[in-house]
């Protein structure tokens, strides 16, 4: 009964409505406690949310629940897992790790440092999450980052966060309370709002005397400090380091490097950073293209670069690299030519002339990717149910084309639209070479039930299954697993209008994947007059290096179905064709 006056961060499960305080006060208030008093008293500190509080209503009716059990229950019987996790949740820590996440989900550092503060008087056990919510929120709130909902952003809540946050973390080490990989990331935020990116970079590299391997994550705070104080040789150490630990950096590290690089004028790193945008980016936002196009307009870009070359060894290093890049360096002299510009249907680029190529993907690659798209299938899918579809999908196939039946009979519709299926079917089945439907992968529900029941469905259903192209996935089965597995086994086109972009895509890799998806996914667009599909480009859709020293960059601006993609040209003003005499 005492609980509540004892540990006063417990005061919040009084939270509930007011007539379920006065129906349970007998459970939390002392009897010489005023009722009137206490529930004035509780209103008044805490906002009330109905909603948010549904949970702390159970909890506070849990010891009534429980407090005497039933008459079948001997001693020595087990308590259940229930009422295990209902006793858990009444702890005092257990508590503060709840109201501590309301505090960092609405923002609120304030109140949250009230509580913690509450809570080490009233000797409540901290832990490492407590630590880690309370480092979270100082943090944001000193880079002035702290989510909706909480005190405005100004500068004396900045410096509350920056002065709490180092005590916080300086009280875990004397606590003893060991940090994991956001422990350490959190400080690091707080170091980079202090403007002091050494600090932040140190604390990265003493994770490894924890065991703790750094996230990129970890090296955000420590790198875009670099960055933003013009310390390019700092950045780099800090780019080295995360190579080292095996992070790789996206776009938004790359595209920090790219800016400090230029800005710096390291020409050798803006080309090799330009390469790795193209290796791992592919295709750029409109913040990196503005990078990109400021180094080429600028004065220090036109001075870089050689008059003549070696051709040969020009035409090399575009064979080994697989074609669209040599990796040789800046070739030609004098400024750059630099343009937004479009690329026809062939691949031509409408400024300047020069047809993109089509870059290979070697079959190696196709064939790992295959054997982890099988693995993660299988580890994702009833192991049961995907392994009688690729036992039928060996039978039947193998196919010129699989289609995503789910997505390709709702675009451009409100209902589920079979006759729209049925179109890009015969229309496959007269490009295939072979001249066999193409693979419809739907699920269960769409093949039998109230689809079979119209007759005009059900005629279009056998057909298709008559002639083996339907494939109706089991029930709780996710689609995706098999017309991507289907697509990739039988090596050939995916019409889908699906971008592939959640998180069952993110487990194949940022590597392969989008390669392998440019060159086999065919998009449909539906208008009232018309279905049309749109094959795979005959050009890569990546940044590409001419052996003339041109550069092309395709942006994130368009998508070349509704608007043509937009892309960044480069090219010499000046471009020495007196090189080719190297040949003799």
């Amino acid at each position: 009964m005492a609980l509540a006056k004892r540990f006063p961060v417990l005061s919040f499960v009084t939270k509930s409505e007011i007539p379920l305080l006065l129906k349970h006060r007998k459970r939390f208030l002392p009897l010489r406690c005023c009722p009137s008093s206490f529930i004035t008293r509780t209103v008044n500190s805490y906002s009330f949310n109905p909603r948010s509080m549904k949970r702390i209503n159970c909890l506070s009716t849990s010891a009534n629940l429980n407090s005497s059990p039933p008459l079948h229950q001997t001693s020595s019987e087990k308590v259940s897992r229930k009422a295990k996790k209902k006793e858990h949740m009444e702890l005092p820590e257990s508590l503060l790790k709840y109201k501590l996440d309301m505090c960092s989900r609405h923002g609120k550092l304030v109140e949250a440092l009230q509580l913690y503060d509450e809570a080490r008087e009233n000797g409540v056990p901290i832990s490492q999450y407590h630590y880690n919510v309370m480092l979270y929120l100082c943090s944001s709130a000193g880079s002035g980052s702290l989510g909706q909902g909480g005190s405005e952003n100004d500068e004396d809540l900045k410096d509350l966060g920056m002065k709490r946050g180092f005590e916080i973390f300086q009280q875990m080490a004397i606590d003893n309370v060991a940090p994991n990989e956001a422990t350490f990331t959190n400080a690091a935020r707080l170091a980079t709002a202090r403007e002091d990116p050494e600090m932040a970079f140190d604390l990265v590299r003493k994770m490894k005397n924890y065991g703790i391997p750094p996230r990129l994550r970890s090296y955000g705070p420590a790198l875009f400090g670099f960055c933003k104080k013009g310390n390019a040789d700092k950045a780099y150490e800090v780019d080295e380091h995360m190579v080292d630990c095996g992070v790789l950096a996206e776009e938004s590290e790359l595209s920090a490097l790219l800016k400090v690089s230029v800005d710096a004028k390291k020409a050798d790193k803006v080309y090799d950073l330009l390469h790795r945008i193209r290796a791992t980016v592919r295709q750029v936002s409109e913040s990196s293209a503005q990078i990109v196009e400021d180094w080429f307009k600028s004065d220090f870009a036109a001075s870089v670069g050689v008059e003549s070359w070696d051709v040969i060894k020009i035409k090399d290093g575009v064979v080994k690299g697989g074609g669209g890049w040599h990796g040789q360096g800046w070739l030609g002299s004098g400024n750059w030519r630099i343009k937004r510009t479009k690329m026809d249907n062939k691949g031509v680029c409408q400024s300047c002339g020069e047809k993109l190529v089509c870059i290979d993907i070697d079959p190696k690659e196709t064939e790992n990717f295959a054997r982890s798209l099988t693995k993660l299938a299988c580890e994702r899918e009833a192991k049961a149910g995907f392994a009688k579809f690729q036992a039928w999908l060996r039978k039947h196939g193998p196919f010129d084309a699989v289609i995503d039946g789910a997505n390709a009979g709702l675009v451009n519709q409100h209902h589920f639209n079979f006759f729209q299926v049925n179109f890009i079917m015969n229309k496959l089945r007269e490009m295939s070479p072979s001249k066999r439907f193409p693979l419809l992968i739907l699920h269960k529900r769409r093949v039998s039930g109230k689809p079979d029941k119209d007759p005009r469905n059900k005629k279009l259903l056998e057909t298709w299954e008559k002639s083996g192209a339907l494939y109706a996935t089991p029930p709780g089965s996710d689609d995706d697993w098999y017309w991507l597995y289907a697509a990739v086994h039988c090596n050939c086109l995916l019409v889908t209008n699906d971008e592939m972009r959640d998180h069952l895509f993110q487990l194949l890799g940022s590597g392969f994947f989008p390669r392998w998806k440019e060159k086999h996914q065919v998009r449909i667009s539906v208008s009232k007059r018309n279905i049309q599909l749109h094959m795979p480009p005959p050009y890569s859709i990546v940044i590409q290096e001419s052996e003339n020293g041109s550069w092309h960059v395709p942006t994130v601006t368009g998508d070349d179905l509704e608007m043509p993609r937009q892309w960044l040209c480069a090219t010499r003003s000046k471009n020495v064709s007196d090189s080719l005499s190297n040949l003799f």
